[in-house]
């Protein structure tokens, strides 16, 4: 190749440069050419307001930023997020027992049915992401879909209250329920139920992608103390969450106890109600960003200008060089520039303005640089995502296996006896204090080890959590051996109902407490990376990965207990499978240690991607020349 830089296109007026030369000369070097200027008008003909500029809720610039955003602002968001996880995790520790009771669903299929919800409800939420990003923007986006899933919990309510929406309870005692001779549910009655349900999932999904982001848009990214007050905004943003999980598996357990499940669903509609009223109310102090526009579509152009060019050559007499708007701004709404990098090479294409593209471009032929970056972004934060699935998967199991072995134990507390769905509420409380300690016991002495101001890294973080939960999935396959082969020393293998007074529930608080410590590292440092690595126009779809991974973490722990189910069960010989109803009989230590083994590998790709990924650089386009540079050689990096 030639040996001078190649450089895009200037701006208007401005003759190609080729360092002195009049020829290009062979190189292995491709530049980026930026002119600020002060042509701001976007590429898409819209009006221009730059780069990330916080806007208030008209879309104008605010004057006076002090009176805006900050903790203040943050705290009507965190309100909002306690109340969403408090109907979240109320709905998913207490629906599957009301199919079973009262609905008379059987209980494999009612807890596939609550695993599903729980999978769709966090799988969507790319769609909540891609509406925030696109079109509505973050605030209204939340302001929507908190209103669906607000009209959903009050259809739940009217199911659980009404007769009308029930069947018959009469002679339906606890022997009735495990022969499964209950009258059932009515196929409209279970249809008017998966609906309301559904509504409520697809609340949740607009929700949660945009709430984490929405929270840290209040902070100025051009303060020096932004990236500690990030890092905080995480810890009490997933604080908030456990607040919420400690509340749905104590107060609501409490309510439905005492009250009725009537009682108990009505109270997370009325808890969604105050939280709307609230995060309405803080509406003048948010600030906000503007959506950059169809990120779909923008991709879409991306593939397809690459497509288009995928045989031109980097060293054509035809090429200008790579293609960027002038001025120091991206063609994109609500996006700073971001500069060229030597992963994805394949994507380049798109960005090469060739002589045939002419002065007016078309998009789906020639990209900007930025654009082409968003793409190879969003490309890179797969894997390290995805291998977040794992945890998501224990995570899934624990909610329902730990709940079946906390049936066959003691849950005697002093005087007090806890209800068996109470008993999720301890890796929330472990959570709870672990995030407490975070920055006075974890940060001061991780620091002197790793030398990283905030104690670790944001992978670094996530892959601590991944090596902790393979430690709990684990302790719990051990304890499950020792409690099954108690429970068959001492004639309980077919009385699996039948608590052993001897034998405490609260061994179960170890496997508990260490998913809980895992959740906090793993889950906290994903969400935090996924914001911070996301292109700017793109932060609700990057926060979406983590939920995402959370559904199909949901989808992965239904496909594999079909699995399981039909390898190790035959009916024919009378073998019961591992996930027998029976837990006395099966063997859900095998299945605990099958998890971990899969944890093993998962963490081994874990480890491999995040030491190949490379975070993004921060890049300052100022007043003159920049040439960033790279080699056409290179290979792609994840």
């Amino acid at each position: 190749m030639d040996t001078s830089e190649i450089k895009a296109a200037p701006a208007p007026d401005t003759p190609v440069t080729f360092d002195g030369n009049s020829e290009p000369s062979r190189s292995k070097k491709l530049g980026i050419y930026f002119i600020e200027s002060d042509n701001r008008r976007m590429a898409f003909g819209r009006s221009y307001i730059g780069g990330t500029t916080p806007v208030n809720i008209h879309g104008k610039p605010i004057a006076d930023l002090s009176k805006t955003g900050g903790w203040t602002a943050t705290l009507f968001i965190f309100g909002n997020e306690m109340a969403e996880r408090m109907a979240y995790f109320g709905l998913s520790v207490n629906m599957v027992a009301f199919m079973f009771y009262v609905m008379h669903r059987p209980f494999a299929s009612s807890s596939n049915a609550v695993n599903n919800f729980l999978g769709i409800s966090q799988a969507s939420s790319v769609l909540g992401g891609f509406l925030a990003d696109a079109y509505l923007g973050r605030y209204w986006t939340i302001a929507i879909f908190t209103t669906i899933y607000l009209a959903g919990l009050t259809g739940i309510t009217l199911c659980a209250s009404m007769n009308i929406f029930l069947p018959n309870q009469d002679k339906c005692d606890r022997l009735s329920l495990l022969l499964g001779i209950c009258e059932p549910a009515k196929p409209w009655q279970m249809l008017y139920l998966y609906i309301v349900l559904y509504v409520t999932g697809f609340g949740a999904a607009g929700i949660r992608p945009c709430v984490s982001s929405f929270g840290a848009d209040q902070f100025d990214e051009r303060s020096k103390n932004y990236k500690s007050h990030l890092d905080r905004f995480f810890n009490f943003f997933y604080l908030s969450v456990t607040i919420g999980a400690i509340v749905a598996f104590t107060l609501v357990v409490y309510i439905q106890m005492e009250r009725g499940w009537g009682f108990a669903f009505g109270s997370l509609a009325i808890a969604m109600g105050i939280s709307n009223m609230l995060f309405f109310i803080g509406t003048p102090m948010y600030r906000h960003r503007l959506p950059g526009g169809s990120p779909l579509t923008r991709v879409a152009q991306v593939l397809v200008a690459a497509f288009r060019k995928r045989k031109a050559s980097f060293s054509s007499s035809e090429l200008i060089g790579l293609y960027e708007v002038p001025g120091k701004h991206s063609a994109i709404k609500g996006s700073g520039k971001i500069a060229h990098t030597d992963d994805f090479r394949c994507l380049d294409k798109a960005a090469l303005q060739l002589k045939e593209d002419g002065v007016d471009p078309n998009p789906w032929r020639l990209c900007t640089v930025t654009q082409v970056e968003e793409v190879k972004i969003l490309l890179k934060l797969i894997p390290v995502t995805a291998c977040t699935v794992m945890i998501n998967v224990v995570l899934t199991e624990y909610l329902t296996l730990s709940i079946q072995q906390a049936y066959t134990m003691n849950t005697q507390m002093g005087r007090l006896k806890l209800p068996v769905t109470c008993m999720p509420v301890f890796p929330g409380l472990s959570i709870f204090l672990i995030l407490s300690l975070y920055y006075s016991i974890f940060v001061p002495i991780s620091r002197r080890i790793t030398g990283h101001p905030h104690g670790a890294s944001q992978l670094q973080r996530v892959g601590i959590g991944l090596a902790v939960s393979i430690v709990s999935v684990a302790w719990a396959g051990f304890f499950e051996r020792y409690r099954r082969n108690y429970a068959i020393k001492h004639g309980y293998e077919f009385g699996f109902l039948t608590p052993m007074p001897d034998l405490s529930a609260f061994w179960l608080l170890i496997q508990y407490c260490l998913i809980g410590i895992a959740e906090v590292f793993c889950i906290v440092g994903l969400l935090e990376f996924l914001y911070e690595e996301a292109p700017d126009a793109m932060k609700s779809i990057g926060s979406s990965y983590a939920a995402l991974a959370g559904g199909l973490g949901c989808f992965a722990a239904s496909i594999l207990n079909s699995i399981i189910k039909s390898v190790t069960g035959s009916p024919e010989k009378r073998q019961p499978s591992w996930l027998s109803q029976n837990i006395n009989t099966g063997r859900f230590d095998y299945f605990y240690w099958l998890l971990t083994v899969l944890s093993v590998i998962n963490f081994c790709a874990f480890l491999y991607l995040a030491h190949r990924y490379k975070y993004r650089a921060e890049q300052k386009f100022e007043t003159g020349e920049q040439v960033v540079t790279c080699n056409p050689n290179a290979s792609v990096g994840i």
